[in-house]
């Protein structure tokens, strides 16, 4: 026979966490600091007179001005046929394409060098895996710099360029490879790409053997199939000729000769006094 033993109410009372748990209490946000300064430099301009309250500026507005200033200024590749080509260099924020079979990489590897050794943080995008670190550190690149992305495919590398334009980077580097090219970016990629590489300040290069960016490119250069030169049987180097296609702020049609010599032919070369 079994009986039921009855349970009181309070073995089964539970607690009531909505009474221990405490009230949040709401903090008061604290003031801008940027809108404190400038109060006060208001303040202290108003106080001074005008022709030195004029030349008074806080940190932040500073900081506004540099950057403008520094959007304004172009990244050299310091080849001086391509600078004066596009105007002083590569323009920060925009999007220059280099389209053709001749010298392209030679191109790219001259801008990053000098974008490194101007201290700048570069990056390359390497679709076609033709970047050699030794040889890249012998042409001038602070491998320190350098940042060296390997994708498979076009998109993948797409993909990196749109990341890295938000992290930074004042130079990206987008180098497509060799045909036949390994997928594709659709239109609106790249006027993605160009809206991001704008916002940021970056200088976006594009390399590729034939045009891709469409109309989102600031500029573009066309080169021609390098021509060897040769001094006693030995390749001393290669001639290509370069012609800007396109820029939105200047006539077009002009054309620049650009030659890149072996390491051999320059150790060669009588050194000048």
């Amino acid at each position: 026979m079994v009986a039921l033993a009855s349970v009181s109410a309070p073995q089964f009372r539970l607690l009531d966490f909505e009474v221990l748990r405490q009230k949040p209490t709401l903090v008061p946000d604290l003031p801008p600091v940027e809108s404190v300064a400038a109060e006060a430099i208001k303040q202290l301009r108003a106080s001074l007179e005008s022709a030195i309250a004029a030349r008074l500026s806080s940190g932040a507005e500073l900081v506004r001005a540099l950057e403008r200033k520094r959007r304004d200024d172009s990244l050299p590749t310091t080849i001086t046929a391509i600078d004066a080509l596009l105007d002083g260099g590569l323009m920060r924020g925009k999007v220059t394409e280099i389209a053709g079979r001749g010298l392209r990489f030679s191109i790219v590897m001259a801008a990053l060098a000098a974008a490194t050794a101007m201290g700048e943080a570069a990056a390359l995008i390497d679709t076609g895996d033709h970047f050699d670190p030794q040889l890249g550190e012998a042409a001038g690149i602070d491998l320190r710099r350098l940042l060296w992305v390997r994708p498979k495919t076009i998109k993948q590398a797409a993909t990196a360029a749109e990341i890295l334009t938000v992290t930074g980077f004042q130079l990206v580097v987008f180098e497509a490879g060799l045909p036949p090219l390994k997928g594709r970016v659709k239109d609106a990629g790249w006027v993605r790409l160009a809206r991001s590489a704008e916002a940021h300040g970056t200088a976006l290069l594009v390399s590729s053997p034939y045009a891709i960016t469409g109309t989102t490119s600031e500029a573009m250069l066309a080169t021609t199939k390098p021509k060897p030169q040769w001094t006693d049987g030995l390749l001393e180097g290669f001639k290509a000729t370069v012609r800007l296609e396109k820029h939105r702020h200047k006539k077009t049609g002009e054309t620049a000769c650009i030659e890149f010599k072996t390491m051999e032919a320059i150790a060669t070369e009588p050194k000048r006094s």
